[in-house]
């Protein structure tokens, strides 16, 4: 097809490698590939970023936190609980850096991003019984971490983001951890995969309809498209009440956009305070991969703008 991309973006569209999760060790490969071939993450002088081994889910292996602190930290500083992404078999701490650094650094908040299985080794339920794990232990070390125990988010990005609107329903249906408010960045929730969108955008860059069937399939095997549990794909809940505040961000040629539309408007509908931030001309990851470019800022500035608001207390 034919894509009106925001036209900062159409040199870098031109140079995207293809992502194809059919072999899922060769797209890692690739990833790893592609990676190495940009500038190292740098730490900006005014974060510590240390690493943590804590306990997994009850009878299952520790997991790893990676915990980014301002040096400079106020008595008790707002929190962000992270959830890479990388459509449930892709990606890990060290390769999604820059989100969590950006919004310790610019709002003084201590960020812990979650190393959790992937798929389609482990598939559900240990990726996301493994963020609730370590968000899990977030909250019972928010004294030692310096976050504020009212103040503590979460957020993720594509796969991190369905993560993270799942790990949200099971902290309401479980009785905590306490969250005041949910980033669902290009959410991927809903394994049905019946959207216009989904079923539009075959060969988008980053990601399209085929990935996303594979991408489902690994992570749930046969009962992808059957009976399907709320915490693997959120938009099979049927109540998304009492749950905290959201901001919801989706982009015009991505096959996810339908279903962050539709969970967002559901969340609206269950009385939940919503901010939908929909970004005509972009694709799935064009914050990232569009780096510099006036459009991706603009996501990344909104999204760092709209915690800000949530840990102060400010109306949207």
């Amino acid at each position: 097809m034919s894509y009106q991309y925001d036209s900062e973006l159409l040199p870098i569209v031109a140079v995207i490698p293809a992502l194809d999760i059919t072999d899922i060790p060769a797209a890692r490969e690739l990833m790893a590939a592609a990676r190495a071939q940009l500038p190292p993450f740098v730490v900006p002088d005014s974060l510590e970023i240390t690493r943590h081994v804590v306990p997994g889910p009850p009878g299952e292996p520790d997991i790893e936190v990676c915990v980014f602190s301002p040096r400079e930290l106020a008595a008790t500083a707002p929190g962000l609980y992270w959830i890479h992404g990388g459509g449930f078999v892709l990606g890990d701490v060290s390769s999604d850096m820059e989100a969590p650094a950006h919004i310790a650094d610019t709002l003084g908040a201590v960020v812990v991003s979650v190393e959790y299985r992937l798929a389609p080794e482990h598939p559900f339920p240990a990726p996301v019984e493994d963020c609730y794990a370590g968000l899990v232990w977030t909250a019972k070390h928010v004294d030692e971490l310096g976050i504020d125990p009212d103040r503590l988010a979460i957020g993720g990005v594509s796969a991190g983001g369905g993560l993270a609107a799942a790990v949200t329903l099971m902290a309401r249906d479980r009785g905590g951890p306490g969250l005041c408010f949910q980033v669902l960045d290009i959410p991927e929730v809903d394994d049905r995969l019946s959207t216009p969108s989904v079923r539009q955008f075959t060969d988008t860059p980053l990601w399209n309809y085929p990935n996303a069937v594979l991408s489902w399939r690994a992570y749930l095997g046969s009962r992808q498209g059957g009976e399907t549990s709320p915490y693997a794909a959120p938009a099979r809940a049927r109540d998304l009440s009492g749950l905290p505040p959201a901001y919801v961000v989706t982009c015009e040629f991505d096959p996810l956009r339908d279903e962050g539309i539709e969970y967002a408007q559901r969340l609206m509908q269950a009385g939940v305070p919503t901010e939908l931030h929909h970004y005509p001309g972009t694709f799935h990851g064009a914050s990232g991969a569009g780096a510099g470019t006036a459009i991706a800022t603009r996501m990344v500035d909104d999204r760092t703008a709209a915690l800000g608001r949530a840990f102060a207390n400010l109306p949207s």
